[in-house]
């Protein structure tokens, strides 16, 4: 068997509605790049691992735009697998899966009813069978799993990460049967949209089992050649394991993630299983800087990331101003040090020894509009920590609200 070329991305979020401002123009950007290099890197499958929109109820033109990529990669003969991610709407993705079957486009918007529909034969561009895919989605709770009452916070946790375990052990033992079916050699490639051990997650990752299983473990997954990860936008191996991967959302979706370089995985596989993971960079279509400073080198900082525009948008700013003193001129002063520059001022924060009390003005809603969590990440947001600080940090929080939840009557 000749190797088989897969694209690995995750992530998406067409319709993102990001401080005020649309992603529209940097999806269309990105939906042309890839598919000019579908063609130029000599992909036979696309495959994206969740959250392909923002919402349940993406906006007319996010729509507009997955369309556009079912379309484009169905002009060159690649095939498209989308799985459902915690922000996909089972609904919104199951409306138009018959439909884009005919397009060339395998939809898995939940967890089947049946085990062998979320197993499938993954071809290359001339028809060849070229691998086995465990098509697994975002899985929610009782997609797997029966609650019982009178459960501890640790009992649920527990039961679930046994349950996804399990549901994964099952579709990959049934991907094993179709392989000896057909006699031949192909690799398996499995799927998920989920949080693991030790993943580093950023701000705009939204934690999907707040009160019961927090992180998967690496070692709970089957022994398929390569498992496609999505949830966590930030690329990376898992446990240091090179076949089992996140690939990282394709535009930063975050400040935080925006001074890393977006990629997506191109995954060669051939009948001995991996060949290699080769991550291709993604171009910036939206420059996003954040500054931090007292008044004078804000004002040095913003003129040098007005530079990194490239002249065809103005740069995104977050801005975080270091002051002990209460400044109620602040807004002018910063719009004095951006007139005339290709910049747009999109978050405005001041880092001051009271900032907690400032939490509810900064975010511009009342304490009761918000979540426990909610108010625990926009704090977090306000502090200059790094990832690996601040995802154990949610961790702990999050099992401390699962220890709330459970004593409650």
């Amino acid at each position: 068997m000749s190797p088989v070329r897969i694209l690995h991305t995750s992530d998406w979020h067409l319709g993102q509605h990001f401080m005020g401002k649309t992603r529209q123009d940097e999806h269309q950007a990105l939906i042309d790049w890839l598919i000019e290099q579908v063609q130029v890197q000599q992909v036979d499958a696309v495959l994206i691992a969740g959250d392909i929109f923002d919402t349940g109820s993406p906006p007319s033109y996010a729509r507009e735009l997955y369309n556009h990529l079912v379309l484009g990669l169905r002009s060159i003969g690649v095939s498209l697998w989308v799985l459902g991610g915690n922000h996909d709407s089972v609904a919104t993705l199951s409306e138009s899966r018959q439909l884009l079957s005919c397009l060339g486009t395998t939809v898995i918007p939940a967890v089947a009813e049946r085990i062998e529909q979320q197993v499938l034969v993954l071809r290359q561009r001339d028809g060849t069978a070229a691998a086995i895919l465990c098509a697994i989605p975002y899985i929610r709770p009782r997609d797997v799993q029966q609650s019982r009452a009178g459960q501890s916070a640790e009992e649920k946790q527990l039961g679930l990460q046994e349950a996804i375990a399990q549901h994964y052990e099952q579709v990959y033992q049934r991907a094993c049967q179709e392989r000896e079916r057909l006699g031949l050699s192909l690799p398996i490639v499995a799927t998920g949209h989920l949080t693991t051990v030790g993943a580093s997650a950023s701000e705009s990752v939204r934690e999907i089992y707040v009160g019961a299983l927090q992180a998967f473990p690496s070692a709970a997954f089957p022994a398929a050649d390569y498992i496609a990860l999505g949830h966590i936008h930030k690329p990376q191996k898992v446990g240091g394991q090179a076949h089992i991967r996140y690939s990282g959302s394709p535009i930063p979706l975050s400040f935080d993630e925006a001074n890393r370089q977006q990629e997506v995985l191109l995954v060669d596989l051939d009948d001995s299983g991996l060949v290699a993971v080769s991550p291709l960079a993604v171009p910036c279509f939206q420059a996003l800087v954040s500054v931090q400073g007292d008044l004078p080198s804000l004002a040095l900082q913003i003129r040098e990331a007005a530079q990194r525009g490239g002249g065809e948008r103005p740069v995104w700013l977050d801005v975080q101003v270091q002051s002990d003193d209460y400044l109620s001129d602040l807004q002018a002063r910063i719009e004095a040090m951006t007139a005339g520059l290709p910049v747009e001022v999109l978050r405005l924060r001041r880092q001051r020894a009271d900032r907690a009390a400032t939490l509810p003005a900064t975010l511009k809603v009342t304490l009761d509009e918000l979540s426990p969590l909610e108010v625990f990440n926009k704090r977090l947001e306000q502090e200059a920590l790094e990832d690996d600080l601040c995802a154990p940090l949610r961790i702990r929080y999050l099992d401390i609200l699962a220890q709330l939840q459970a004593s409650k009557p």
